[in-house]
């Protein structure tokens, strides 16, 4: 008997388990992802999955809510400051430093999925540890790698079926165009911060430009006619700009410029943008997201070194995915199942699964010494496609019975002919 003053154990709060089915959904989503960016050029990466937390403050930025309220930060016992990863540039972007990819042919285009851990109020789709597929592409500043990107992102979208997508694009220019176009923007909010919320107003001294893709209601309205960027960005930056527009146009990806679009991290220059349901208007429904970052490089200790990534919330793609009826049923786990009946029978059983594994088939034994109906029903239970049923009497003269579970024909075989009859059926009968 159990004892109740035993504490039984749940998840903490914001993370999950990946059951089967799930993890399923979570390969499906990934396979194509890795391909895409095969297909594009990319090698795959993966970091620590802690890092020294001054990486995050520097390159992610001191004031964005990331760094002040999300990360999960520890001392290790030599004394070190440490964080689980946030996010994943900053980790690749320091690789790229430490590993002397500047030195390789350049763009460097790197390609991840990884864990990530912000303590943030769980929703649909989002969790405390959450896993994230990302491409970052190093070392070139070039509005045809800005449309790349892009395109990558809208194909590995494409390729998983999803439908009544749009793509999000905008400039916020360079520290140089935001050095005249802030104060204009700060002028415009100010005779209203009594109004906006309160996170919003915090915002207001340290980002003011995130104040433009608020999602709290009190502040929403106020964006109504607040200055655009783009009408204040240098010739040069908005001739990038145009560029890159004109690049995707080739491409024929379409897209919707979104002037309020600005990203929630400080690293972002130029390009930014997002992939969002056709229907969007929410702050929970991003599908994929990413931008240029110029500076980031050199925020954390080295030169000058332009960049351009997005990332994708795995968790928050099987969503979508769910949403759209796009999750097939899983494949069953085993595709045979071995009865066994009678004394030795089971010795029999496992070395008919040996060989069927072997030869490339999911094998398993029906365990717990039970009767062959209640066998039978495991098998149907489980999915499996075919049983082999190994009696004793059988098994003495030589042979096994294999049984269609769908059609319930059954075939009586020799024990060295299993794996061929078995190899015969699965390209004759007709599968589900």
């Amino acid at each position: 008997m159990a004892d109740s003053n035993v504490r039984q154990f749940q998840t903490p709060r914001g993370t999950r388990d990946l059951l089967p089915q799930d993890y399923d959904v979570h390969a499906h989503i990934l396979g194509h992802a890795r391909e895409q960016a095969r297909l594009a050029g990319f090698g795959f990466i993966e970091p620590p999955t802690f890092e020294h937390a001054e990486l995050f403050a520097r390159g992610v930025g001191e004031g964005t809510d990331i760094v002040e309220k999300e990360m999960y930060i520890f001392d290790d016992r030599g004394g070190d400051r440490l964080a689980l990863r946030p996010e994943g540039t900053a980790s690749v972007c320091r690789a790229y430093l430490q590993h002397g990819m500047a030195n390789l042919s350049q763009p460097v285009k790197l390609a991840y999925h990884l864990p990530i851990f912000r303590y943030e109020r769980p929703q649909a789709g989002r969790f405390r540890q959450h896993t994230q597929f990302g491409v970052e592409a190093i070392g070139v500043r070039d509005p045809g790698l800005d449309a790349e990107i892009i395109d990558l992102g809208w194909r590995i979208a494409q390729s998983l079926g999803l439908r009544d997508l749009k793509i999000l694009l905008n400039s916020i220019g360079d520290v140089e165009d935001r050095r005249s176009y802030v104060p204009l923007l700060k002028a415009h909010f100010e005779p209203h911060l009594e109004r906006i919320a309160p996170d919003d107003r915090a915002r207001w001294d340290r980002a003011p430009m995130r104040l433009l893709d608020s999602k709290d209601d009190r502040t929403r309205p106020l964006q109504q006619g607040a200055p655009i960027i783009t009408d204040h960005l240098r010739p040069e930056s908005a001739a990038y700009y145009y560029a890159v527009k004109s690049h995707l146009e080739a491409l024929d990806i379409p897209y919707e410029e979104r002037p309020t679009l600005v990203r929630g991290l400080d690293y972002y220059t130029h390009t930014v943008f997002e992939i969002v349901p056709a229907d969007a208007d929410g702050s929970q429904v991003t599908v994929l997201a990413g931008g240029r970052y110029d500076g980031l490089i050199e925020q954390i200790g080295g030169p000058p070194t332009p960049g351009i990534g997005f990332g994708m919330g795995i968790e928050r793609m099987a969503h979508h995915l769910r949403e759209q009826g796009l999750v097939d049923d899983p494949e069953p786990a085993v595709e045979v199942l071995i009865a066994s009946l009678g004394e030795g029978a089971e010795i029999a059983a496992s070395g008919i699964a040996g060989a069927l594994r072997r030869h490339g088939f999911a094998a398993t034994l029906a365990f717990g010494g039970r009767s062959l109906k209640a066998q039978l029903r495991q098998a149907n239970r489980i999915g499996a496609r075919y049983a082999v049923i190994a009696g004793a009497r059988d098994l003495a003269e030589g042979r096994v019975t294999i049984r269609d579970l769908a059609s319930s024909e059954q075939w009586p075989v020799g024990l060295d002919d299993v794996v061929g009859k078995l190899t015969d059926l699965a390209y004759t009968q007709p599968q589900d």
